[in-house]
């Protein structure tokens, strides 16, 4: 055999050989190629079959369980439930409880009252219809009577002393409308409501004597009367909140309108309020920045005068959280607030504050000058929608207060 009959032959036998090597390759499953790949995938399909069999859906521990039964008579549509708000600012630890029923698929009935251990009253019903207008409007009649028998009363301005504080009560029976209107864009959030009220101002009880006994008519407009008001008022704002009792993101930019016409044409006036909010998430709403401020601006009509008890304020629970409610009192306030937030859990917020204002005669001097404030901490109870328990501990340059409350600061 010569040279090129050899070559001949072995090129021959290699070409045989690779189609018998590619053909035995294409007959072999893929999963068998390589026996260690597939002993891992079938050991991987084995592992997650048995955590399949095993899953099931999560069932809460005892805390949680309690926690939501809570979240649901608290915040949510129960018949029998609870009712903390007090008939006015300052009344004290409050008590009392409300009865909701339903007289359509979603308008609602609630009776409900509160009683303090200083003798605050307040009864009331209420009947809310939330869907009106292709479900962009809200109307809500509020009928009841409330008194308060402690208020404070320190003098006009900022530069009174707390031991200035003389007491005074009233009595108030009360009808109120107020229709709440979302026209187009959701944001955009619309107001009107009317009011017929009568306020009898009565001797304050408590341990400082009462305001009858330190000022005269003379000094202190609209001591001892009783006035009957016709009030109006009109809102309109831009409103990007889940809610206003509770919320993590969004915020409130209005201006409300409103007048106070005494039937005697002697307390007559009228009061323009601005208010920003703004609630800033980070780090997915763990943390939550929260900024308010208020400005409220008084104008009396011809010779009439604007009654003491009526008059602007900073102090208590939702304002300088550090003094006493109605600390400070004249015809202009101005109220700025921070908070950082900082989400527990569903249930719970804790954050940390810190509260400015002042009153002014004049609304020229609503300025930063001369602020009183405070800071402190707080911690709040709540639903998805609503606060119905808030514990905040504030300083200020008069002591420790401890504010209990049943909705959101602001």
């Amino acid at each position: 055999m010569d040279r090129q009959t050899a070559w001949s032959s072995w090129a021959k036998v290699i070409v045989v050989g690779r189609r018998v090597f590619v053909a035995t390759l294409l007959a072999v499953p893929a999963g068998a190629q390589t026996p260690e790949a597939g002993t891992r995938t079938e050991l991987v399909e084995h592992a997650q079959s048995e955590k399949a069999g095993e899953l099931h859906p999560y069932v809460p521990n005892k805390a949680e369980k309690y926690l939501n039964y809570a979240e649901n008579v608290l915040t949510t549509g129960m018949h029998l439930h609870p009712y903390f708000e007090s008939a006015y600012s300052g009344g004290g630890f409050t008590l009392g409880a409300g009865y909701r029923s339903y007289v359509s698929s979603y308008n609602t009935v609630d009776v409900r009252g509160s009683l303090t251990f200083s003798g605050y009253k307040r009864i009331e019903g209420e009947f809310v219809a939330p869907r009106l207008f292709d479900r962009r409007a809200t109307l809500s009649l509020v009928g009841g009577w409330r008194e308060a028998t402690q208020v404070g009363y320190f003098g006009l301005g900022t530069s009174n002393s707390k031991d200035d504080r003389a007491n005074y009560g009233f009595k108030q029976p009360y009808g109120l409308a107020t229709l709440d209107v979302r026209p187009g864009h959701r944001v955009l959030v619309v107001r009107g409501g009317l009011e017929a009220s009568q306020w009898q101002q009565t001797p304050g009880s408590g341990s400082v004597p009462s305001v009858e006994e330190v000022y005269t008519p003379e000094t202190l407009p609209g001591l001892g009367v009783t006035i009957t008001y016709l009030h109006s008022q009109g809102m309109v704002g831009f409103d990007s909140r889940p809610s206003p009792d509770y919320a993590r993101r969004g915020g409130f930019y209005g201006v409300t309108a409103h007048d106070f016409a005494d039937q005697n044409s002697k307390y007559g006036f009228t009061q323009w309020e601005y208010e920003a909010l703004q609630h800033v998430p980070l780090l997915r709403d763990a943390w939550v920045l929260s900024f308010h401020g208020r400005v409220s601006t008084t104008g009396t009509k011809s010779d009439q005068q604007i009654p003491f008890f009526m008059l602007p304020s900073v102090g208590g629970g939702h304002s300088l959280r550090g003094y006493s409610s109605w600390r400070f009192r004249d015809r202009n306030s101005l109220e700025l607030q921070a908070e950082w937030r900082v989400i527990v859990n569903r249930f719970v917020d804790a954050s940390v504050f810190y509260d400015a204002g002042k009153v002014t005669a004049h609304a020229r001097d609503l300025n930063l000058n001369d602020l009183k404030n405070d800071y402190g901490l707080g911690f709040r109870l709540h639903g998805p929608l609503a606060t119905p328990l808030r514990i905040d501990f504030a300083k200020g340059n008069e002591g420790l207060a401890i504010v209990f409350a049943a909705t959101a600061v602001f």
